[in-house]
């Protein structure tokens, strides 16, 4: 039972130790981006997710690791790095944008089918051997940054109809004519004002 603790203790400091980390230091510096240009590192880093077909490397885990869960975490893990590639090279064209949802929705969906599989597989943590890391370290990592990248592709779906809204108000705001037209009337009123005066 101990070492099931230790396997879902390390779980929570990680998801909470990354949440501070990408609240303090990393959503501040994606917000200040174009939401294209925000994507590429997020996108960079799931790029490495083909790490997990070290589930399926004999000696670096256990013989009794559940085929169920290994096949699933480490296939998926690949296809979610190939598309996650593939979305970095079409940037900035709309079809990255439509990989990158395709992506997004796939790769949240795998690492949810991996705690599902384990779950119901009833892995061990030691089964895991080198690649305890793996759900511990980097799978908290990997769900955070899907919730960015989620808030990141409904943002840039947004943009276009934020500007439209902004566009009849930048027009009374940015023409000429319209300022030198309210300062003449201004400029009438106090005429009138000081020949009532006289």
């Amino acid at each position: 039972m101990l070492p099931q603790l230790c396997f879902f203790v390390s779980i929570a400091f990680s998801f909470s130790t990354w949440g501070i980390v990408t609240r303090r230091y990393v959503w501040p510096k994606l917000r200040l981006l174009r939401p294209v240009e925000a994507l590429r590192p997020l996108l960079i880093l799931h790029s490495f997710r083909f790490i997990g077909l070290a589930f399926l490397v004999p000696g670096v885990v256990s013989p009794e690791l559940p085929s169920a869960f290994a096949y699933s975490a480490a296939y998926g893990d690949l296809v979610a790095a190939t598309l996650a590639s593939l979305s970095l090279v079409l940037l900035p064209r709309g079809a990255g944008i439509v990989v990158a949802w395709i992506f997004n929705l796939w790769g949240l969906a795998d690492l949810l089918n991996a705690f599902y599989q384990a779950n119901d597989a009833g892995l061990v943590a030691g089964q895991l051997g080198a690649t305890y890391f793996i759900p511990t370290l980097v799978v908290p990592l990997l769900l955070i940054t899907h919730g960015l990248i989620f808030r990141i592709l409904l943002q840039h779906q947004n943009q276009p109809a934020m500007r439209e809204s902004r566009q009849p108000g930048e027009g009374l705001s940015s023409g000429g004519p319209m300022i030198d037209a309210t300062t003449s009337t201004e400029s009438q009123s106090v005429g009138a004002a000081t020949r009532l005066t006289r």
